[in-house]
This record gives structure tokens, sequence and C-alpha cells, in this order.
């Protein structure tokens, strides 16, 4: 009889010890007691606006050998659905982005055509993964890839292959521009079977306007929903989506840096454009570690080459090689100084928050007295996991 008393007293203190072990893994405030995401992938949402040099930093992270990359998948969510606001749209695009995490794209064909290719997902050929094997052929894993030779060669009927190529990387990289706040990203951040980083790229809005002027028309839909389909005269469109913009990027730092949930430290990065365009290796090799990738010889090469061209005649979404540093700074001689005041009013706040300096006279914007970037300092936020005993015994 002793003995059976024994052993039910030991089983009871197992099943309790297990009680305990599950409620720590899934307690929100315990990140570091998650179960292992699923296949022990990584996965990276850059989130931006338009005409930030989002394309160009997806490109960073597509040309990487381990990266399955896919451009702006909630494209499709928007075009479908260009009735409806950014407001009521944001928990359909947050869905589609937790699919394609998971290397399911049967929500990204609702928005499809019912026969449709691999050439129809937004900008596909954009992907180097898609124009690699399992996906294509065209060229191997550690090569990179020219988006021209794969829409010649690497179009499928269906989707079961780039879900297949998804399946193979150890890292998932998606890049948006459709999301305004981080509270839609929540249950992503908590769903366990996702390991998300979540990196924020912004760029001086003065910049950005100036380089929406020259692409307006291509942005109206996308502007009519980032404003809810609000009655804007066409005159003052750009400037309304230039503020809403800006106060997004407001909301997401603030949201990440001042008192974020526990779920999200360790997991939010801010980048400026123009830090990465004057010390891009640097600030790529930066952004490779805070999501557990390392460069390699290749994509250095291809970095420098395309940060350090002449070529200045790219499309809205096209990669040329060109002079990132000037580029960055074109504004300065092509906006009318009205503007830039108009600008300065309307986003004062973040350009503050963000790091960016008020030119007060057309002799600052156009001079070089006045660097409009401030150094790369204290406003700066990213959430690092807190140190364990045995990190701050090292």
């Amino acid at each position: 009889m002793g003995r059976w008393m024994l052993l039910l007293a030991f089983l009871l203190l197992l099943q309790g010890t297990a009680v305990v072990v599950l409620l720590g893994w899934y307690s929100e405030g315990s990140l570091c007691r998650r179960p292992p995401p699923a296949q022990g992938k990584v996965h990276v949402l850059l989130v931006s606006s338009w005409r930030s040099g989002s394309s160009f930093l997806g490109q960073v992270f597509s040309q990487h050998p381990s990266v399955f990359y896919l451009m702006e998948p909630a494209w499709h969510v928007w075009s479908q659905l260009s009735n409806y606001g950014r407001r009521k749209l944001k928990m359909a695009v947050r869905d589609l982005v937790r699919s394609v995490f998971q290397c399911d794209l049967s929500a990204v064909e609702a928005y499809l055509p019912e026969q449709h290719n691999v050439s129809s997902l937004f900008m596909w050929s954009q992907s180097r993964a898609l124009c690699s094997p399992p996906a294509c052929a065209l060229a191997a894993r550690d090569r990179l890839s020219d988006p021209n030779e794969c829409q010649k060669k690497c179009d499928a009927r269906g989707l079961r292959g780039a879900e297949a190529a998804c399946r193979s990387y150890s890292h998932v990289v998606l890049k948006e521009v459709r999301f305004f706040e981080l509270e839609s990203l929540y249950p992503l951040l908590r769903d366990p079977s996702l390991d998300l980083r979540i990196v924020h790229l912004v760029r001086d809005p003065r910049a950005v306007m100036s380089s929406r002027e020259k692409k307006a028309a291509a942005f109206y839909t996308d502007s009519g929903i980032v404003l809810d389909h609000a009655k804007v005269p066409d005159q003052k469109l750009q400037l309304e989506v230039m503020q809403e913009v800006c106060r997004s990027h407001v909301r997401i730092h603030e949201q990440a840096t001042q008192k974020p949930p526990d779920f999200l430290r360790g997991r939010y990065k801010m980048v400026r454009y123009e830090d990465i365009v004057r010390n891009t290796l640097v600030e790529v090799n930066d952004l490779y570690k805070f999501v557990g990738l390392e460069m390699t010889t290749r994509v250095g090469e291809w970095i420098y080459k395309v940060t350090h061209g002449k070529d200045s005649k790219g499309g809205i979404f096209e990669i040329v090689s060109q002079n990132a540093t000037y580029l960055s700074q074109a504004w300065r001689a092509t906006l009318d100084h009205s503007k830039v005041v108009r600008i300065q009013e309307l986003c004062k706040g973040a350009m503050s928050l963000l790091g960016y300096r008020i030119v007060n006279s057309v002799q600052e914007q156009k001079g070089v007295s006045v660097d409009p970037v401030s150094p790369k300092g204290g406003y700066e936020f990213s959430w690092l996991p807190a140190k364990t005993e045995t990190d701050k015994s090292k």
C-alpha cells in the first residue's frame, strides 16, 4: 500500500511539473521558453512605405542564398479589394502574410485568376528563390538572379513549386508597404510557429515626396486606400498621403520602443535609408546579424555595384546600378522649397523622432552647410533580448 501511495504522489508531482512547463512556454512574457518555430525558420517582415528604398533593401535579402523572398504579396489584396480602405483591409493583409510565412500560398491564390501561373504573383521575378531550384533550374541557389532571364524561363503553372521553394529555405522574407501600425501584427508575434523579426525602413519624407511626385499616377489607387477613400482634391492628395505615412512611422516606432509588449522585445529594428546608402555594408551586416544571416562575397559585391553606379533611369520597382548616396539627397535640388516647408510642417514630429533636420531657407536646402540627416545616434532604438546570467558572466 505504501508503494502505491508513493507512486501516486510521484505521478501527481510529474503532472504538476508538466503543467508548470507548459504554462511557462505559452506565457506572453517569456519568449525564451516558447516552443521552437516550425522547421526552425526565421520570418522577416520588412515594413516600409512607397518610394523609401524598400525595393532595394528587399533585394539585399532576396539575393542571399538562404532567403526565400516575396515582394508585397499584400498587393493582391489591395488590388482586388480596392473599394475598401486600409483599415478594413488590414486583417486580410495580416492573414495573407501569415499564410505566406508558413509557405502556404493558397491565401494568395484566392486573389488570382482561376488559371494562374507563378507570373501571376506580384513582381515574382524579383525573387531569386523563384528563379532557382526547386522552383526553376535557371541558376544555382548560390548565384545572383537576373529578373529578365527569370521572366523568360521560370514561369510555371500553379504555385506548388513556389511553395516547395519556400519550404526549402531557412529564412522567409516579405516586403510590405501596407502596414500602418503594429497591433494587427501582434497575433503573428505571439504565434509559436513563427519566429518573426520586423525591420522598419524609413526615409526622409522630403525625399519620399520628391520621388512620389515623379510617379504619382502609379500610386493613385493606393493613395485612395491609404486615406480610406476620403474626398481629397488631387492637388492635395500627395501631401495628405505623406502626412499619413509620417504618422504611421511614428506609430510603429513608438509602439515598438515605448513600453512594448514583451513578445515584441528583440523582434524590431528600425533603419534609415540614408544610413544604408552612406555605409552600406556595415548597415547590411548589422541587419543580417539581427535576422541571423551572414554576408557572402557574392552578395557583398552585388551590393557595392548597385550602390555605386551611374544609371538613374530605373523603373518604379527596378533595381539598377546607381550612385545611391547622391540620389538619397536629390530632393534638395529638385523639390520646390515651398513644398519642402509644407512637408516639414506635416511631418515635423516624425522627422524629429527619426533624425531628419529641418532646412529653414532655400540656401540651406540647396547648399552644403546643413546636413539634413542627423548623425546616427540617440534617435535609434531596437529591443534586444535581456541578457541571461550566463551572458552577464562573459
